[in-house]
Parts: structure tokens; C-alpha cells; sequence
């Protein structure tokens, strides 16, 4: 019963994360924290016998990757590029809440940009690839927080709006597997130093 594992991993820092600045399309690189934050997260996967490694084409999350390291490779799907936030690209939630009352991505329509909807049918696109190509086993997906909030969502089949329950920090590990025939989080938000429980780990 069940299937592959599904570890994914938000990209290290930016300098717009600092901010709080939603950073789309914006090819950014990562800070030097975000590096070592990288690195940090690559100990979380020792041990771990990947079959795939996936990662989205944007800087911050191929350079995640590269440090990573997975050693089953990388390919880059366009899937998983971060949501395209159109106009409200590079402002902070606050700055574009003095304009728009109560804004939200998650609520209101994304002028020039992707519809939550929009988001979660790439995620699903992401997903079904990665189920004809991992039927058993692990792989990885390194991206971004709002996508992968939204894949997550997807994952265990509520709507792509759900995302907005899995708000993920930068640089950190969750897991996606399997209980019996239902797909579950097996663990969310994971730094290193916190072990992921090793029945999960093949």
C-alpha cells in the first residue's frame, strides 16, 4: 500500500525573505546564511536512498539543490517555479495591505499573476510526475514557500487554497509519505538537529 516518499525543501534565504518581500519570478540568489542554511539541510538527508531529485529553474532553489547535493542528480522542472504574484511582486504583505485592505495571496485575485488554482494544478502536474517516475522509494523537490505549501495541500487532497495551513520556513525539510492507502505529512518544518523518525528513513 502506498507509494513513494516525498521529502521537499524551501529554498535557503534571500534577501527578500529577510524582507518579507513575496518574491515570485524575481531571480534572486541566496545570502550567505542562506547557504549555510543549505548545508544544514543536507545532513538532514544522510542515510536517506534517493531515487529523484527535482528543483525548480529559480537561483535560490537550483543553488539549494547544488549544495544539497543529492546523489541520484538534479533535474529542474518548471512545475515547480514559485507562484507568479504579478503586480504585487517584491512588496511585503503590510505594503500592499495599505492599498488593499486585508490582502491576502491566498484570498484575493493576483492581478497579473497565477490564481491559487492556477498554483496547484502545476503542483499536481509535479505530482503525477513524480508518481510515474518514483512508484516506491524517496524523492526530493527543492522549491519554494508558497508552492510548496500549495503542493502540500495537494498531497494529501484538499484544496490548493490549504496551502495557507503550511507555512514553511526557509531552508527546512518536510516529508510527505504514506499511511496505508492515505497519503499523511510525515513531518513539517524539519532543521537539522531534529530527527526524522527513522522507520521513515529507506
Amino acid at each position: 500500500m502506498g507509494g513513494a516518499q516525498l521529502l521537499v525543501i524551501r529554498h535557503g534565504q534571500t534577501a527578500w525573505s529577510v524582507a518579507g518581500k513575496h518574491t515570485g519570478r524575481t531571480d534572486i540568489p541566496l545570502t550567505d546564511v542562506g547557504r549555510e542554511e543549505a548545508r544544514a539541510a543536507a545532513r538532514t538527508l544522510t542515510g536517506w536512498n534517493l531515487q529523484h531529485a527535482y528543483t525548480s529553474p529559480l537561483a535560490r532553489a537550483r543553488e539549494t539543490a547544488e549544495i544539497v547535493s543529492p546523489a541520484c542528480g538534479i533535474t529542474v522542472d518548471d512545475s515547480l517555479l514559485e507562484w507568479d504574484y504579478g503586480v504585487f511582486e517584491g512588496e511585503t504583505t503590510p505594503q500592499t495591505r495599505e492599498r488593499v485592505p486585508g490582502w491576502s495571496v491566498w484570498t484575493h485575485e493576483i492581478t497579473g499573476g497565477e490564481s491559487v488554482d492556477e498554483v496547484g494544478e502545476r503542483a499536481d502536474v509535479f505530482l503525477s510526475r513524480v508518481e510515474a517516475e518514483v512508484p516506491d522509494g524517496n524523492a526530493v523537490a527543492f522549491a519554494h514557500g508558497h508552492l510548496l505549501a500549495v503542493l502540500i495541500a495537494r498531497w494529501c487532497g484538499l484544496p490548493a487554497v490549504e496551502g495557507r495551513r503550511f507555512a514553511l520556513a526557509t531552508a527546512t525539510v518536510s516529508l510527505l509519505g504514506w499511511h496505508r492507502e492515505d497519503r499523511v505529512i510525515r513531518a513539517l518544518n524539519h532543521r537539522v538537529g531534529d530527527e526524522l523518525d527513522p522507520p521513515f528513513r529507506t
